[in-house]
């Protein structure tokens, strides 16, 4: 099998549990990016049981909310594709107006070259977002 998501963990790793894994993304211009990771190679989020789904959508919902809270993004796009990895992970992206593509995707062609001062300040706060996925996360029930 070759899929990035079980050769690897997709990123560093913030939070880990008994069947998933949230990951910061090194997406260049874009400090913060996540990827919440189902652990077990599943293609399809219906191919998860019920409570397996449910565990999946707190924890996209619970980083959204960490995100909204350290980096305040413009708003915040919740995606998952699966088009080129076909394994269940969600993208949670902070979104800013002056963010390279906004506001197209992140997968769209570049709007204005990003400022680098920007990004730097984004990229100074990820200690604090780290620190406040975790604290999002503990209050979640266990999976």
């Amino acid at each position: 099998m070759d899929c990035p998501f079980c050769a690897g963990d997709g990123g560093e790793v913030v939070w880990r549990d008994a069947v998933l894994r949230v990951v910061l993304a090194d997406e260049p211009g874009y400090p913060g990016f996540c990827r919440v990771v189902w652990g077990a190679h599943v293609a399809e989020m219906s191919d998860l049981p019920g409570a397996a789904r449910e565990h999946v959508m707190r924890t996209v919902f619970a980083v959204e909310k960490a995100l909204r809270a350290v980096l305040a993004p413009h708003k915040v796009n919740v995606a998952s594709l699966g088009n080129m990895v076909p394994h269940v992970h969600w993208h949670v992206i902070p979104r800013f107006r002056d963010d390279a593509h906004f506001p197209g995707s992140v997968w769209s062609a570049p709007q204005r070259q990003a400022e680098g001062a920007a990004i730097e300040a984004r990229r100074a706060q990820l200690p604090a977002l780290r620190a406040a996925i975790v604290a999002e996360l503990k209050q979640l029930p266990a999976a």
